[in-house]
């Protein structure tokens, strides 16, 4: 580890990129805790100033999934947002996951208690306020409430357990690492569609190739709220449809949609984004979360084909909202995680 840390710790114009040999000796050394705690914070923090190539992101990915659980539950749609969670914004990608399965297309959703650099609220909080204890449940459990409702969500400390044994040194650092990234492209469930979340538009040509070289059947790559996989809908998207060996930069505008909204100012617990989520599940709600889980609904089932275009999405969404379908379906996955308790013991609003 010395050796690596020589190569990429000698500042932004000393320091090289690492061979995928090199990357994947690294990501070996740290996950598995072989290398010393200061040794792995000075990789991180180098790798940092550096900035990870697509090499180096490709050799950690596959060490992730080499340790993680992983199997073809559902092919449908992996949404890869930000483990560091949410302050400012409508997490819609929570909703969205259950309209999307109403409309036939399985989704995965995957996360962790929060993280750094943001320590925002996180799709776990958001599940757990429901009342569903997700770091409880077996595998086998959130397989089979997939299979009835088609949606799936992985906690990932406990799916890839490396991730767990660098929690600390993380948080210790407090700053975005390479982990950031690539904890999201560890595809869980095997998904030939990926919706993946990015911060800056910088690296929209590596996040598409890495998109690519992993072999997704297609994918966008959204410069979303808060880094996420959602479109924003008071505003134009800037975003990166990848398909074919190819990715094009295309604008997802929900202005010429007739969607566009204002979006309040909100002060954002997980239980206000629990109460705002199941509003809009019930074809309620504030008009501009309303609106964009319809946007961001109808984008996910053009990626991955299941309406011929966003417009066409639009109209299926909308349907699939007001009549109730995607409120039948978010009930019956959280009606198989919580087991054997009736509606009223469980808390859910009918």
């Amino acid at each position: 580890m010395i050796n690596i840390l020589k190569e990429v710790a000698r500042g932004k114009r000393g320091a090289r990129d690492l061979s995928y040999q090199e990357a994947e000796y690294a990501a070996e050394s740290i996950l598995g805790l072989s290398a010393s705690p200061v040794q792995i914070g000075a990789f991180l923090i180098a790798e940092r100033i550096k900035l990870e190539s697509i090499e180096e992101l490709e050799a950690f990915v596959s060490v992730c999934r080499k340790y993680a659980h992983r199997e073809p539950v559902q092919q449908g749609l992996d949404c890869a947002g930000p483990y560091d969670g949410r302050k400012k914004s409508f997490a819609a990608t929570f909703p969205t996951s259950f309209l999307c399965a109403a409309a036939g297309l399985p989704v995965t959703l995957h996360g962790s208690a929060s993280l750094p650099p943001k320590w925002g609220i996180t799709l776990q909080d958001i599940i757990q306020e429901s009342g569903v204890e997700v770091t409880a449940l077996s595998r086998a459990e959130v397989v089979e409430s997939a299979g009835k409702s088609g949606v799936l969500y992985v906690h990932a400390e406990g799916w890839c357990p490396p991730l767990a044994s660098i929690r600390q040194l993380r948080e210790d650092i407090g700053m975005r690492t390479i982990f950031n990234t690539v904890e999201k492209f560890i595809d869980y469930a095997c998904s030939p569609y990926i919706v993946f979340g990015i911060y800056h538009n910088t690296v929209f040509d590596r996040i598409s190739r890495m998109i690519l070289k992993l072999g997704y059947r297609k994918g966008l790559v959204v410069q979303g709220s808060e880094g996420s996989e959602d479109l924003y809908i008071d505003r134009p998207n800037r975003v990166y449809y990848v398909a074919d060996g190819t990715a094009q930069l295309d604008i997802i505008d929900p202005e010429l949609l007739g969607l566009e909204t204002p979006v309040p100012e909100m002060d954002w617990t997980p239980r206000l984004q629990l109460s705002a989520a199941e509003a809009v599940l019930q074809g309620g709600g504030h008009l501009a979360f309303y609106n964009q889980v319809l946007l961001n609904g109808a984008a996910r089932l053009h990626l991955a084909g299941r309406v011929n275009s966003i417009e066409e999405g639009v109209y299926t969404c909308k349907h699939l909202l007001d009549n109730g379908d995607a409120w039948a379906v978010y009930l019956k996955w959280k009606s198989s995680l919580l087991g054997s308790k009736t509606p009223s013991e469980s808390g859910l609003s009918i």
